[in-house]
């Protein structure tokens, strides 16, 4: 004996729903891990004066089905970014060179591993 099953409407309601619960979830999680990459770059910063220490920010991004975040530095002197420079080096305005301090990324790495 056949059985058959028959069935009206969607789950557009219920997928939405869902939708919303799973978004507003990741939001959280993305909001926790950009505060823990601040505090890790806010630690991991060399020290002179604290600014750039000090100047770290994020911002979680999302757009067509991916979710980003970003990690700013709002210490600029001139039209250079001081996190940048103390990243990959420079050169001074003397004729001296300043090395690379790779900091960044050994202090991101927690973060992208959590």
């Amino acid at each position: 004996m056949p059985i058959s099953i028959t069935t009206k409407g969607d789950f557009r309601s219920t997928i939405d729903w869902l939708t919303k619960i799973v978004n507003n979830n990741f939001k959280s999680k993305f909001d926790e891990y950009g505060r823990m990459g601040v505090e890790a770059l806010r630690a991991a910063t060399p020290v002179d004066t604290g600014k750039t220490a000090d100047s770290w920010t994020y911002e979680v991004k999302s757009s067509s089905g991916s979710t980003t975040i970003e990690w700013h530095n709002t210490n600029i002197n001139g039209n250079v970014n001081v996190a940048i420079i103390i990243q990959y080096g420079h050169g001074t305005g003397w004729g001296g060179y300043v090395p690379p301090n790779d900091y960044i990324n050994p202090a991101l790495k927690p973060v992208y591993d959590a």
